[in-house]
């Protein structure tokens, strides 16, 4: 039976997805002792250019609020993987094949020797729910896959780049989309070589595209192709081919349905947009008028930003939504849409009860 991207979440479930994030350092002792020990000694080399030590964060000055750069251990986990692979570093190689003049292939020892860089970079899955978890920002280091691609020499009538896992999962992405952007097989994630269950040795990354149609974890071949030619493991089922992330922002605190104190208080969370960054975030409680939130330094504008706002609630229970614009402008969309085919759309709103 054929099933569809929301049907496996609910029988993983998307909640059980999240809860293999945070489980995944039980699994992983279950599973294997070798690959945790291979990621931890893995010589990962000194990027060849260094992004500047960011800011103090404010999520340490503000209890609720996501820190800027997410923990691995806290980062979403989403794939259609049951059993993180162990991936032999002996025998693994990446492939670049398909529509190119010069296939070539890469140990994972010539592919560390190439020049690395780092990037900032929050990625999101497309099953994320308007105000859902399933998103997070790392620095990312790794090697550029435009150089890459370019290297093999792409056909002039390739127009897709697909991304193959050991364990057989693909997706694919717009050739277009290597436009310069920081798009790179990453191969270390905030410090350190990448953990098993987020694709060790090697995966793709792509600021502004969602995870289904990028960010292939545990890859090992990337093949040059086209859209009429090769489908991604998610788009015969009914998703986008392309896969652009839309403009989202979410409070994380204060929780929806829970209870605060009368008294000082703070409203905050975070907004992100597709590769323009976030200009405005505004907050409106009950039916008041629109608040505009403070903003976090702009580290990048392929990263989420902070933000917040001061309250003083009365008693009661109260309704809080935000909408964040972004740096071209546009207003994230009111309209409210579901995750399929390409994304959820929508105004975050929350209730909480004051005490």
């Amino acid at each position: 039976m054929e099933i569809s991207r929301r049907t496996l979440f609910k029988a993983l479930g998307t909640a059980g997805a999240v809860a293999v994030s945070a489980a995944a350092g039980a699994k992983l002792i279950a599973h294997s002792g070798a690959t945790q020990v291979k990621s931890i000694v893995a010589a990962i080399p000194k990027p060849a250019k260094f992004l500047p030590k960011a800011p103090a964060d404010p999520a340490l000055t503000t209890p609720g609020l996501s820190p800027f750069f997410t923990p691995n251990k806290d980062f979403f986990r989403i794939d259609t993987s049951f059993i993180v692979p162990d991936v032999d570093l002996e025998s693994w190689t990446l492939d670049i094949v398909g529509l190119v003049d010069k296939p070539f292939s890469l140990t994972y020892e010539q592919l560390l020797a190439r020049p690395t860089f780092e990037l900032d970079d929050t990625i999101s899955c497309v099953s994320n729910e308007v105000g859902g978890t399933l998103i997070g920002n790392a620095r990312w280091q790794g090697i550029r896959l435009d150089e890459l691609v370019n290297e093999a020499g792409p056909h002039a009538n390739a127009d897709q780049v697909m991304g193959y896992s050991v364990d057989g999962f693909t997706a694919g992405f717009p050739l277009a989309a290597l436009d310069g952007r920081d798009a790179m097989i990453a191969i270390a994630m905030n410090g350190q070589a990448l953990p098993p269950a987020h694709g060790y040795p090697a995966r793709i990354i792509v600021p502004g595209l969602y995870g289904y149609v990028s960010a292939v974890k545990w890859l090992t071949k990337i093949e040059l192709t086209r859209f009429d030619q090769k489908m991604g493991y998610w788009i015969d089922k009914g998703w986008s081919a392309l896969g652009p992330t839309k403009t989202q922002s979410r409070i994380d605190t204060p929780l929806n349905s829970g209870q605060i104190p009368v008294g000082k208080s703070a409203i905050a969370g975070v907004a992100w947009a597709s590769m323009t960054g976030i200009s405005k975030v505004e907050v409106r409680i009950d039916n008041q008028n629109w608040r505009e939130a403070t903003l976090a330094p702009e580290i990048a504008k392929t990263t989420w930003r902070q933000w917040w706002i001061d309250w003083k609630p009365t008693k009661g229970e109260h309704q809080i939504t935000v909408r964040a614009t972004d740096g071209a402008g546009t207003m994230q969309s009111r309209r409210e849409v579901p995750i399929d085919p390409n994304g959820a759309e929508g105004w975050h709103t929350i209730t909480v009860s004051v005490v």
